[in-house]
Parts: structure tokens; C-alpha cells; sequence
């Protein structure tokens, strides 16, 4: 397992010569998370897709955000919008 500073190194390396220290910061950011995401899926720690609806349709209704409707692949266009 390598180190934190191992893994800066290799970001670092990946990243262009003129990146700015916001965007080394960014990009150890979202290394970060997607970590803590790979463990919490290794532990088993995670929700249903039906629980996530259920989160996200709670904090739109709480943000004030309008609310949104599930899309399915399986559900035609509307008539005006179908191809002849």
C-alpha cells in the first residue's frame, strides 16, 4: 500500500507543469473521495438505489429545487416527440 505522500507524488506526476496549487488541491480532493467511496463499497456500506431516490427527492424538496421525475429508457417519447 503506498503512502499519502507517495500517492501526491504520483498525482503530481500525472498532472501538467502548469497546474495551479487550486488544482493540485482539487485533484487530491476527489482522490480522496473516490477512496472513501472504494472502502465504504469494500465494506459493504451502501444504499439501495431506491434509498438514494428517496435522499435525493428529500434534499430537493428541502433546497427548494424543483422537483424532478424518474426517467426510464422504457418510457416512450412523448407522441409530438416520436419519430415517424
Amino acid at each position: 500500500m503506498k503512502t499519502a505522500k507517495e500517492e501526491v507524488r504520483d498525482l503530481l506526476e500525472k498532472l501538467p507543469d502548469d497546474a495551479s496549487l487550486d488544482d493540485i488541491q482539487y485533484h487530491i480532493y476527489v482522490c480522496q473521495k473516490i477512496q472513501k467511496g472504494l472502502d465504504a463499497a469494500e465494506r459493504g456500506d451502501l444504499i439501495s438505489q431506491e434509498e438514494a431516490e428517496r435522499r435525493m427527492a428529500r434534499w430537493l424538496e428541502t433546497s427548494g429545487a424543483p422537483r424532478f421525475r424518474r426517467l426510464s429508457r422504457l418510457t416512450p417519447a412523448p407522441p409530438e416527440r416520436q419519430s415517424r
